[in-house]
């Protein structure tokens, strides 16, 4: 059984306060993301629900995810271990322990706190996508780690699928509270993907086979076709439904991230010159593409 290492809720609030990133985050970081984060200490929901999921998580949650996954190494798919240390030294944090586990849903995620996170990767992934798109896969998982983002993606995860109904109901403000988090985040680690691996059309192309996931029609996407969905998008009852989930949807996040690469910042990292839009012009223009209501 893979081993992970313990979580402690103490170590990370102390470790918290102790960061002078730690609400601030980094440059690239979607600053409704930042700002989220640092009414969260304020919310007493939020912090109850997370110090009791850090307790259980360390009790038997790690072991119940980890339990049927294998852990890579520089003897274990040896080619993924390259692209995740390329991913952490690019954006300058430690290389985290990654885990390829058996799950056909397109999807990667971050576990643990964020002193002590790894990456799950889901084997349909390495099957789907090209190793650039990995990359930028991995890039993005270690943005969550970078912005300190893993305790509360934890808490978001088993609140959602590991407690019981009656904890569920009992956390709805902290869930409901951290659903919204978790979409300014996923915009955040986006903008970390496309500042790994530096090329905007593999970016778009690895967010858009997540919304198809045929192989058969990857090399048919077509970006502006698929971007006119997010006017169509903005109309009609049923975008509320994004209420409720912890990702932006894909339209919009394709849309986002187009945004982010005119920026003088993502120029600046990716060699791409002078020239290009101010960080806070990005944010307002994001805003109004991820914003569900208003």
């Amino acid at each position: 059984m893979a081993q992970v290492p313990p979580l402690e809720f103490q170590t990370y609030v102390a470790n918290k306060k102790a960061d002078p990133g730690a609400a601030g985050g980094f440059d690239y970081g979607y600053v409704a993301d930042r700002q989220t984060r640092a009414t969260f200490e304020k919310i007493a929901p939020v912090e109850y629900a997370i110090a009791a999921v850090v307790r259980a998580w360390k009790e038997w949650g790690r072991n119940e995810m980890l339990g049927h996954t294998v852990r890579v190494t520089e003897n274990q798919f040896p080619r993924l271990h390259a692209l995740n240390v390329k991913a952490a030294q690019t954006l300058g944090i430690p290389t985290p322990t990654l885990y390829v586990g058996q799950n056909p849903h397109l999807n990667a995620g971050t576990f643990g706190t964020n002193e002590d996170a790894f990456i799950l990767l889901n084997g349909s992934v390495v099957d789907h996508f090209t190793d650039a798109e990995i990359l930028d896969i991995l890039g993005h998982e270690c943005g969550h780690i970078q912005n300190n983002h893993v305790v509360y993606m934890t808490a978001l995860y088993f609140l959602t699928y590991m407690a019981s109904a009656f904890v569920q109901w009992f956390a709805y403000p902290a869930r409901v509270a951290l659903l919204a988090w978790s979409r300014r985040a996923e915009i955040t680690c986006d903008r970390a993907g496309l500042i790994v691996v530096k090329d905007l059309q593999v970016s778009m192309k690895g967010l858009m086979k997540l919304a198809v996931g045929s192989k058969k029609l990857y090399e048919e996407l077509n970006v502006d076709e698929y971007l006119r969905q997010y006017e169509d998008g903005k109309r009609g009852v049923g975008r509320l439904a994004e209420l409720f989930a912890s990702h932006p949807y894909v339209p919009k996040r394709v849309q986002a991230l187009k945004i982010f690469s005119e920026t003088a910042l993502y120029r600046e990292k990716a060699g791409l010159g002078p020239g290009g839009i101010t960080m806070s012009e990005c944010d307002a223009r994001t805003h109004e593409i991820i914003k569900v209501i208003g």
